[in-house]
């Protein structure tokens, strides 16, 4: 038998602080914020993701990327519940609309960014292996948007180099979200 997960408030929200099986309502969940690359439910505890699968709602406005370009050896989902927002997929840009999915198999080049005259809202989903390999290549179209590199890695880090953490915080926005 799996117990139920006791909830802890991280301090924008609630996330798991044991093992076990929850329920969390995204509103009142943990929430990290970035400047460049929006925000984020994680419904995960900052200190520990889920072993098997990472799920999470990014919010963008518009020009934020949700992170770099980059393709990895994991399987990834991504469907669009409100707004609009631009695919960088293989170095072509696709407009995503509310209820668009994209399917990224394994090795998929790829990147989200917030389009429209407002926010938009993704339910992200991706396996989770560690250790699995990345690449960060340089894409023109990538550049463009503000969401590549300069230079070619398969280092996250090197990759992420000039840019500050994600703060555990809802975003400013908050009350503008479509479920606030």
């Amino acid at each position: 038998m799996v117990a139920e997960a006791r909830l802890a408030d991280y301090g924008s929200g609630l996330a798991p602080a044991t093992d076990g099986w929850f329920v969390v309502n995204a509103s009142d969940a943990t929430w990290l914020t970035h400047d460049v690359f929006g925000a984020s439910c994680v419904f995960e505890s900052p200190d520990a993701e889920f072993a098997d699968l990472g799920v999470r709602l990014s919010v963008l406005e518009p020009g934020q990327p949700n992170g770099l370009y980059h393709g990895e050896e994991t399987q990834e989902g991504f469907l669009v519940l409100h707004g609009v927002c631009l695919l960088l997929v293989e170095g072509e840009e696709r407009p995503l609309r509310a209820w668009d999915f994209f399917h990224c198999p394994n090795g998929t080049e790829h990147i989200l960014v917030g389009a429209g005259d407002g926010p938009c809202v993704l339910l992200m989903t991706g396996n989770r292996k560690p250790g699995r390999p990345i690449h960060y290549p340089v894409s023109a179209v990538a550049v463009r948007h503000r969401a590549g590199v300069e230079v070619a890695t398969t280092s996250p880090p090197e990759a992420y180099a000039g840019y500050r953490d994600e703060r555990i915080e809802r975003p400013p926005y908050w009350d503008a979200l479509p479920w606030a």
